[in-house]
């Protein structure tokens, strides 16, 4: 966010938690981009703060987590002190989460593994409407295909994102027979190591696809203790998400730190994924 939208959204988290009785003397910044995270003391709460024009998404998010943890997924819980919704304070969506310590250690192969296989069981429990993933694909696609919404992305690379998306959105749409709730990004920045073992995060991402979608955001030696899944499909999924990675990269609006290098970075990575796809 800029800085003055930053001191404001800072103060909504703040304001919101004070006014539900939570004590919130100091802030700190745990992640900022077009939505931020904040850790409230000493009342242990962590706010995710976004733009209002992101209620419906942080809405969707709430209910996620909410019908997850009940269903005992290894996720991230709203905090229990406070009803569980979006509180709206000046221009900002705001939702309090229980802060978690994580923990130095990374997490090995087989737990990374473990924590995804039973985040997916506790999908299949519940009932939701959610996209599927070739919705967030053709969402994508608009804005690689608008000059005006990526007016830096050069037309070759603009065809070739585009083409990738479309024939890689097709082989994933064969398998909606087979599409069940998925995290939709369970990348390791995602997934937090915490004394009460792995918790997934940021739950908006929430849509419906093959299992390999969700296993493509994960270490590659992550698949190694995942039975089951499909190796093409799995390498054609890597690619969509590099893809789809590198088409909000070039957004006009788009406020990822370092972006230049992962405008660059993550075409490469598309073109690196595809080559291990098989060819049709």
């Amino acid at each position: 966010m800029e800085p003055s939208v930053l001191r404001r959204a800072v103060e909504a988290g703040r304001a919101t938690a004070s006014k539900l009785g939570l004590q919130a003397d100091e802030v700190a910044v745990i992640h900022d981009s077009d939505r931020v995270a904040l850790r409230l003391l000493p009342c242990g709460v962590l706010a995710r703060v976004a733009p209002a024009e992101h209620l419906a998404g942080a809405e969707f998010e709430v209910e996620v987590a909410r019908r997850l943890t009940s269903a005992g997924a290894p996720v991230a819980e709203l905090d229990p002190r406070v009803e569980p919704r979006v509180h709206v304070r000046d221009g900002f969506a705001v939702s309090l989460w229980t802060y978690y310590e994580p923990l130095g250690s990374p997490l090995a192969p087989a737990d990374y593994a473990d924590a995804l296989l039973r985040h997916h069981a506790a999908l299949r429990r519940i009932e939701l409407a959610a996209p599927h993933v070739t919705d967030r694909v053709a969402l994508a696609r608009q804005e690689v295909d608008d000059r005006e919404r990526s007016p830096e992305l050069p037309d070759a690379d603009r065809d070739f994102l585009s083409a990738t998306l479309g024939d890689l959105s097709t082989a994933v749409s064969v398998e909606k027979a087979d599409a069940q709730l998925l995290h939709g990004e369970p990348h390791p920045g995602n997934l937090l190591n915490t004394r009460r073992g792995p918790l997934f995060v940021d739950l908006a991402t929430c849509c419906r696809g093959p299992v390999e979608f969700d296993l493509a955001h994960a270490p590659e030696d992550v698949a190694q203790h995942c039975p089951g899944a499909d190796p093409d499909l799995l390498h054609r999924c890597r690619a969509l998400n590099w893809a789809l990675f590198s088409a909000w990269r070039w957004r006009r609006d788009d406020r990822m730190p370092d972006r230049d290098h992962w405008r660059v970075e993550g075409l490469r990575r598309v073109r690196a994924a595809l080559a291990h796809c098989r060819p049709d």
